[in-house]
């Protein structure tokens, strides 16, 4: 089994999902993605003390039970992840200004987008801010 850090993707949608683990994989990510559906079960995963600290978390901000502002704000008031790197997912452009006003400690954002194409471009920025294993045999 590999010990790399995850990376955490926390999406309830599963065509998004889908989307970021084939551009991950494009890109020749070797992590492994841990893949959980809200905030509430990405809370539970931040507290288990079992649970590999993610390498990055790539946080959608709509969520059913909890969702990404709500899930930030308990990890940073209990101290979980405070080093790892989180990219937060958008549906819109306006909702930069909410993110940016809560100051969360992220590291950016992406505006999810319909087109695969460019939504696989701007994903790959994630390979600024973390050290993701690749496996460039794959790329």
């Amino acid at each position: 089994m590999s010990r790399l850090k995850p990376v955490l993707l926390v999406e309830d949608d599963r065509i998004d999902a889908m989307t970021v683990g084939r551009a991950l994989k494009e890109m020749g990510v070797a992590n492994a993605i841990v893949h959980l559906a809200n905030g509430e079960d990405a809370l539970k995963y931040a507290r288990d003390k079992g649970s590999l600290e993610p390498c990055v978390v790539l946080l959608d901000l709509n969520m059913p039970r909890m969702g990404g502002i709500e899930f930030l704000k308990a990890v940073r008031s209990e101290g979980l992840l405070k080093d790892v790197p989180v990219l937060v997912f958008i549906g819109l452009d306006d909702d930069k200004d909410k993110i940016e006003k809560l100051n969360l400690g992220i590291v950016g954002y992406v505006i999810k987008s319909v087109d695969y194409k460019r939504f696989a471009e701007t994903i790959k920025v994630i390979d600024r801010y973390v050290t993701v294993t690749t496996d460039r045999s794959a790329v």
